[in-house]
Formats: C-alpha cells, sequence, structure tokens
C-alpha cells in the first residue's frame, strides 16, 4: 500500500552516459509538505537525477511514481504537466523584457488579437504576493533592473504559476547575502505549508541544517543513506559525502612576513568604497570581511582594474601603479578571480585549454600569430597542481561540474603568474572536496611566495585561511583582526557588525 504522504517515490532510477553510469540504482522519495536535502560532491549525480524528474533524460531505467501515480518523464512539458517545478541555480530570465513578461512567458493573456496588459499586470501581481515581493516590485520593470535575490523570487513565483507538487531548487542562495538567504527561507516555509514537496540542493552545511527536514546524500551515482536531519551531525554528512573524514584545512599562521607587496592608501570609488588603506605582504594571505553592502567584491574590482577609481595609491611590487584597466594590472602582476565564474570568468563553450590560456594569449604569440602549444606544460602543470578533473584539457568547460570550473578559472589566472591574486568568493558553489582541494592550494601558493587578497563570506573559510582579516563596513575600513591576539568565526563576524571592541587594530 502506497504512503499518502509521498509525493514522490524514485525507484531503482539508473541512468548511463558512454563510458559512465551516472546514477546506480538509487532509490528517492520526498514527502508532502517537506524540505528533502539533496547532497553529495560535483558528479555525484544529484543534478543528473534531477535532470531525470524534470524529464530531460528520458532513457533512464527505473520506475517514478507522482502520489501513487506511475509516470514515465519522456520530456519537460510531461513533468510540468505531472506537477513537478524546477528552480535552476542558472534562472531563466530574458533581461530586456519586464518582469510581467518574464512571469508568463508563453502564456501571456490576449484580449482578441491583442495583449491584455492590464489582465498580464494583475495576475503578476498576484504572482509577486507569494513570495512577498508585490509591494516591492513593479511588473512593469525590466528584469536587468531586479536583483540579483529579487531575480531568485520571481523565479520561484513563476514555477509556482503552475501549481507544482514537486518542487527543485538547486543551489538557490549561490549569489545571496546571507540576509537574503533568511528571507529566501521564510518564502521556502511558507510553500512547504502548502504542502508542497521541495528538494532542496546545496553545499552549504549550515543552511541545510536550518532549513531542511530529511537529507539524502548522492556519491558516484549511488545513494550512501537518506537520515533525518535532527539525527544527523555535520561531520557525519560531510563523511557520507567524501566517503572520508575531512578536516577543516588549517593554515599554520605566520606572525611575520616578507617586504610589502601591495600597499592601498585612500582607495576611493565614490558610492562603493571610501579611503580604504591596507598593506599586503609576500606570502601572505589577507582575508576581507563584510557584510551585505560592506562594498568587499568593489574593492577587488577596483583594485582589478575591472571598475573605475577616482582616486587613491596603489604601490605594486615596489612600483606605483595608476589602475585604468584589468589588462594593465594583470600586467603588472595582480589577476582578479571574479565570484562570478560563469558569467564575468569563464567562457563555458569554450574548452579547458582555450580557457586557462585566455589570460596569456599575448605571451604564446610571436609575430602576429599565436601559438597554444606553447602553454602545453602549463596546462600540464596546472592540471596537476589543482587535480582538475577529468584529466582532458580538450573537455568543453560547460560540460564540468562546478567545482572542477572553479579550478579551471583559478588556473586560468594562475597561467599569468601573478604576484597579487584576488580571490572573491573562491570556493562559492562547490563541494567539499573541491573547496578542500581549493584551500589547499591558496595555502601553497602563499607557501611559495604568492600574495592573496581573500574576499569572502565563508567565515571558516576566512578563520582557516587568513593570516589577518581587514573588515568592511559600508565602504569603509573599519578594523583588523590578528592571529597574535586570536580571532574565531563569532569575533569576525562581532567585527563584521561593527563591533569595535574585538578588533586588535581599529582603524
Amino acid at each position: 500500500m502506497s504512503d499518502p504522504t509521498v509525493a514522490l517515490s524514485m525507484k531503482k532510477v539508473s541512468k548511463k552516459f558512454p563510458g559512465t553510469l551516472a546514477i546506480n540504482n538509487v532509490d528517492f522519495d520526498v514527502r508532502a509538505g517537506e524540505v528533502h536535502a539533496l547532497m553529495g560532491e560535483n558528479g555525484a549525480g544529484k543534478s543528473t537525477l534531477m535532470k531525470i524528474l524534470a524529464g530531460s533524460y528520458p532513457d533512464y531505467s527505473g520506475d517514478i511514481f507522482i502520489g501513487s501515480q506511475p509516470v514515465r518523464l519522456a520530456n519537460p512539458s510531461q513533468a510540468k504537466a505531472v506537477g513537478v517545478g524546477m528552480v535552476y541555480q542558472e534562472l531563466s530570465i530574458a533581461y530586456n523584457r519586464t518582469v510581467m513578461e518574464n512571469m508568463f512567458a508563453g502564456k501571456i493573456p490576449k484580449k482578441g488579437l491583442f495583449i491584455d496588459w492590464e489582465e498580464l499586470k494583475r495576475k503578476t501581481l498576484a504572482s509577486l504576493k507569494r513570495v512577498g515581493l508585490h509591494e516591492k516590485i513593479n511588473p512593469e520593470a525590466l528584469m536587468k533592473d531586479i536583483s540579483q535575490h529579487e531575480s531568485q523570487l520571481i523565479e520561484m513565483a513563476k514555477v509556482l504559476n503552475d501549481r507544482p507538487c514537486i518542487m527543485v531548487m538547486d543551489e538557490p542562495t549561490s549569489a545571496l547575502s546571507s540576509e537574503e538567504v533568511q528571507m529566501l527561507f521564510k518564502i521556502i516555509r511558507e510553500i512547504k505549508k502548502q504542502g508542497v514537496a521541495i528538494v532542496y540542493i546545496s553545499h552549504h552545511l549550515p543552511e541545510v541544517f536550518e532549513v531542511a527536514d530529511r537529507v539524502t546524500v548522492l556519491r558516484d551515482g549511488k545513494k550512501i543513506e537518506t537520515r533525518e536531519m535532527e539525527d544527523v551531525t555535520k561531520e557525519e554528512l560531510v563523511e557520507m559525502m567524501v566517503g572520508r573524514k575531512v578536516e577543516d584545512y588549517l593554515k599554520e599562521k605566520s606572525h611575520s612576513f616578507a617586504e610589502p607587496v601591495l600597499e592601498v592608501r585612500d582607495l576611493t570609488r565614490y558610492g562603493f568604497i571610501h579611503n580604504i588603506s591596507f598593506t599586503l605582504h609576500r606570502g601572505e594571505i589577507l582575508g576581507v570581511m563584510g557584510l551585505a553592502g560592506s562594498g568587499r567584491t568593489e574593492l577587488g574590482r577596483c583594485l582589478a582594474g575591472a571598475d573605475p577609481v577616482d582616486y587613491g595609491r596603489v604601490v605594486l611590487g615596489g612600483e606605483e601603479v595608476t589602475i585604468r584597466s584589468m589588462s594593465r594590472m594583470l600586467d603588472k602582476g595582480l589577476a582578479y578571480l571574479s565570484e562570478n565564474r560563469k558569467t564575468e570568468g569563464l567562457a563555458l563553450r569554450l574548452s579547458n585549454r582555450e580557457n586557462i590560456l585566455s589570460s596569456i594569449i599575448g605571451r604564446l604569440s610571436s609575430r602576429g600569430f599565436y601559438h597554444p602549444g606553447k602553454g602545453g606544460g602549463l596546462i600540464k602543470e596546472l592540471y596537476e597542481k589543482l587535480i582538475i578533473y577529468p584529466p582532458d584539457p580538450s573537455v568543453g568547460t560547460s560540460n564540468l561540474s562546478g567545482g572542477n570550473q572553479q579550478k579551471i578559472l583559478l588556473a586560468k589566472w594562475l597561467s599569468t603568474k601573478p604576484k597579487v591574486l584576488i580571490l572573491d568568493e573562491p570556493t562559492r558553489g562547490v563541494d567539499v572536496g573541491a573547496k578542500k582541494h581549493i584551500h589547499e592550494t591558496i595555502v601553497k601558493l602563499a607557501g611559495e611566495g604568492m600574495s592573496v587578497l581573500l574576499l569572502s563570506s565563508d567565515l571558516p573559510e576566512l578563520v582557516s585561511l587568513s593570516d589577518r582579516i581587514a573588515v568592511l563596513k559600508q565602504g569603509h575600513m573599519i578594523g583588523e583582526l590578528t592571529h597574535g591576539d586570536g580571532f574565531d568565526e563569532n569575533k569576525v563576524l562581532l567585527a563584521a557588525n561593527g563591533e569595535r571592541s574585538v578588533f586588535s587594530v581599529e582603524y
């Protein structure tokens, strides 16, 4: 007899790709009105399993039940018709169209031969109300003027228009601040009360423990275990995901450094950062922490030449530098890894080799001709250093997991042999194993003499890797924490909220 509380049941589901069994006899169920976290390292099979549910891979084997009804999901339209709603990490948005046109694309109401704009606006406001945006968003506003957080909620509202009984959310918080995450969780809890079954895919352990009722872990295409969240610890969950115990990687903290490599004085971009001053030494990892709107990312972009600077003095490697462009700063020895790898860091349609070498084309050219073969040795070295999988530079970057895409982006900038490497959220959206590899690489690079400016909202990452942590608030650098006086996650968070008593040095 079937369980009436089960909204989705997948039994003995498998999916083969050439040479790979991506999903291997997986059983997975979700109850109505629960948030069920689906976790695993990149490449574990999470996305493949959910694409089967979305109708994207009709050649699967096994059985799927929506409620008590067996279904065969041959295409996305069929999946949507039986109640499956997908909110992907990469939002499906037409940025030059209005909110209401995006919300009802393909289903815009008409009055005779013409669009019924009043009805479209009314329906859009009703949809926005479901996610708490009806008083904040003008349905006639262009999507390009809507924030990332609001775009995420609009995408949710769009999916809810179809009245799904199952909603899959893939890394919904990857581009959100901590405040925005809490707002999203409030919406999720409201949807849950309506009896919707929610599959929540995330790499962020604290989020999963806060919002999920149960968790299922996949590894190498197989189901490892399903547990109630109240019955599992963070350490047990990590061990299930990676198949071994993973300890937080703690950098051996240095207390003295060699000569200054980067000296910044009074760096200002009006409205974003104001009179920022600091010194970064050779072989040092300087963490930069700040809450949403602090100017953390803006600082990295200004130093890299991605955004204009109004005034300030920058000395790099003993030479005073005028910031004019990213290419100029790269030539001077400063590389910047953007927080958004898909839109600003990588050309996903190109191969891994092409992406990695794209930053040093000039160095691989002579007499007007580009010689990519010259970069073969460098590619091999970077693949080994970063443990990139699969170990084939000719593979298209779009085919890689998020963690391996991030490693390709890191390899792209390491190929330039920078003196200073600015890392903006270097492990956002990657799994535990890839995160550990990236952390180990950062520490090794610092040990080899590279200077690292680590811009991160990940408190454990900042605390474990940084030699010092500078704190930004509302565009101003307000103080510094040093290991000589000790710092932990609580102290860093208090500092970011402006509690001056915790600072080792107050600016």
